[in-house]
C-alpha cells in the first residue's frame, strides 16, 4: 500500500489554544498522530539559564528545543509513516482544558475523511495526518521545511498572560523519567521572559514585527492565521478541516 504523510503544524503562543486545536484535529482525522513540540525540550538540567534574570530559560527559541532531535523525528515519521516505538510523550501529564466543538460539526467532518479514506484503501493507498503542535514551529526552517500545512493560532497578550498565569505548570519532556519533572513559573517569568522571547521568535513571521497585529510576512509560506478570540474553536475546526480536506483532495501518492 502506498502511503502519504501530511505534516500539519498549529503553532501559536503558550495557552493560545494549539493544542486544544490538535486534539480535536486528532479525533477527527482517521490515521492521525499528535506529536507535541514540548516533548523535545531538553533535560532540565541542559536548560539555559537567562543572562540577566539569572532563572532557567524555557522560552527562547535557540535553547528552548533540541533541535536536532526534532528534525530527525519529523524525518522519520514524514518517511515511515509512525511515531517511533521508544518515543514517550508528557502531554498527558500537563492540565487538560476541554474546550468542546459543536457535535455536528465533528460528525460532519468524521464523514468526510472517512469517505475519503475508503476510497484511497480501495485504490491501495494510505494518507497518515502528523499534527505538530508547538510555541516554536515557525522559528527553525529545518521545521518549517518539513510542515505542508502551516497554521498559527493568535490570541493578544492580555490574554495569553492570564491563561498561563492560572496554569498550575508544565511537565518537562526526559524520555528517560515518565513522570517527567514539574516545571512552575517563578515571579515574572512571563513578563520577563516568555512574552519577549515569543515576540523574538516570531518577530520575522509579520510584518514589522508588530506580532499582535501584523500581517503575515512571506516567511512562512501559505501560513493560515487564525484570530482565536474571533471565532469559536468549532469555527477554527471547520476552517482547518476544510482546508485539510482541499489538501486531501489534491494528495499524489508516488
Amino acid at each position: 500500500m502506498k502511503t502519504k504523510v501530511i505534516l500539519v503544524g498549529v503553532g501559536g503562543a503558550t495557552c493560545s489554544g494549539k493544542t486544544t486545536l490538535a486534539k480535536h484535529l486528532n479525533r477527527i482525522l482517521p490515521d492521525s498522530v499528535i506529536i507535541h513540540q514540548d516533548d523535545f525540550a531538553p533535560p532540565q538540567e541542559l536548560v539555559p539559564v537567562h543572562p540577566v534574570h539569572n532563572v532557567q530559560d524555557w522560552d527562547a527559541a535557540p535553547g528552548a528545543i533540541d533541535w536536532p532531535r526534532l528534525v530527525t523525528f519529523l524525518h522519520h515519521v514524514k518517511e515511515i509513516g509512525e511515531i517511533p516505538p521508544d518515543h514517550r510523550s508528557h502531554d498527558h501529564l500537563n492540565e487538560q482544558k476541554e474546550i468542546a466543538v459543536d457535535d455536528a460539526v465533528r460528525e460532519k467532518w468524521i464523514h468526510e475523511f472517512q469517505r475519503l479514506k475508503e476510497r484511497w484503501t480501495t485504490e491501495g493507498e494510505r494518507v497518515v495526518w502528523g499534527l505538530v503542535d508547538g510555541f516554536l514551529l515557525y522559528w527553525h526552517k529545518d521545521v518549517i521545511d518539513q510542515l505542508d500545512v502551516r497554521i498559527m493560532l493568535r490570541v493578544p497578550h492580555d490574554v495569553l498572560k492570564k491563561r498561563r498565569h492560572e496554569r498550575h505548570g508544565y511537565h518537562t519532556a526526559v524520555q528517560s523519567d515518565p513522570e517527567g519533572a514539574l516545571w512552575r513559573d517563578p515571579p515574572g517569568y512571563w513578563e520577563d521572559i516568555v512574552y519577549p522571547a515569543y515576540l523574538d521568535a516570531h518577530k520575522d513571521v509579520f510584518v514589522d514585527g508588530d506580532v499582535e497585529h501584523g500581517q503575515p510576512t512571506n516567511k512562512i509560506e501559505g501560513l493560515i492565521l487564525l484570530e482565536s478570540l474571533d471565532i469559536s474553536m468549532s469555527d477554527a475546526v471547520e476552517r482547518c478541516c476544510g482546508m485539510l480536506k482541499d489538501v486531501a483532495e489534491t494528495i499524489e501518492f508516488v
